[in-house]
């Protein structure tokens, strides 16, 4: 058997300490959980798995991992890759089995961006299998990346600041989300992946398309990353320290009282103004170092 590198040890040691702050920041994970890990067979859910697993046996609670794949029939999916590999880790695990490539490909005209409608039926399915087999978590493998991606795609063709938050409940109020990957960079998964050789499976549907709008997005903070090293992390950072009084959203901040929580003598004041409740509010600790 070949032993581990000391960078090995050095970077799961990192990825570890990253998701674990992750779910305790969150409340991510309680004890006597059922957790239903989303696998796709891409670089950030096997390595999301991993993680878990390797959490799992040193945690102080007690909580379930069930390995979950949904098989969308896409043409040439090799259906055995993920079963052998789950079997040799000894982890209960289902595969959920649903023609969502047939429907997307019959809907979306080709050409046409189908990442909206196969996630949404991807998401439905996930969350269906969920509540019928009594899982109380869905664990997603986005990253930091992935979130911040989110953020300006939203802000560049949606007109809306908003994001991937580290933990939601669903619409229907049934489901609870959780993404323990939210301060794990991309890079550092892309090592990790490598370094333990998982089988990775490409999503030919996804793959196929090249013109879509986060491959540009993720270009663009590709190349600020180049240039400015550490901008994605502060960016992140943003997201974590939000000011709603610092924003322009009156469902989120109330302008319109303003008048009424001016104290009398502000009038006759010097001209020196304030630091604002948000500004101190956002004084918190930062958000952990990326490997």
């Amino acid at each position: 058997m070949i032993r581990p590198s000391n960078n090995f040890k050095k970077l799961q040691a990192e990825l570890r300490g990253l998701v674990g702050k992750a779910i305790g920041d969150y409340g991510m994970i309680a004890d006597g959980d059922r957790v239903m890990v989303c696998l796709s067979g891409g670089k950030d859910s096997y390595t999301l798995l991993d993680i878990l697993l390797s959490l799992q046996r040193s945690a102080p609670l007690s909580f379930e991992l069930v390995a979950v794949n949904l098989d969308q029939k896409q043409p040439g999916f090799p259906a055995d890759v993920l079963p052998r590999y789950l079997s040799g880790l000894n982890v209960p695990f289902h595969i959920i089995e649903q023609d969502t490539y047939s429907v997307v490909k019959r809907v979306i005209p080709a050409g046409k961006t189908s990442c909206g409608l196969c996630s949404r039926l991807r998401r439905g399915a996930l969350y269906r299998h969920a509540a019928e087999n009594g899982f109380t978590k869905i664990a997603l493998g986005h990253h930091r990346d992935d979130i911040v991606e989110t953020l300006f795609l939203n802000m560049f063709f949606g007109g809306r600041l908003k994001s991937m938050p580290p933990k939601l409940l669903s619409e229907d109020r049934r489901q609870v989300v959780i993404r323990p990957l939210a301060y794990v960079p991309e890079r550092a998964i892309v090592r990790y992946a490598a370094a333990r050789e998982f089988p990775i499976i490409p999503c030919t549907l996804c793959g196929s398309q090249q013109n879509l709008q986060r491959t540009a997005v993720k270009d663009m903070l590709r190349d600020w990353e180049e240039k400015f090293p550490g901008r994605v992390e502060s960016l992140f950072s943003s997201i974590c320290n939000v000011a709603p009084s610092q924003l322009a959203d009156p469902a989120l901040f109330d302008f319109a009282g303003l008048e009424a929580l001016r104290t009398p003598s502000a009038l006759n004041s010097s001209c020196a103004v304030p630091e604002s409740a948000d500004a101190t509010a956002s004084r918190r600790n930062p958000v952990p170092t990326s490997p």
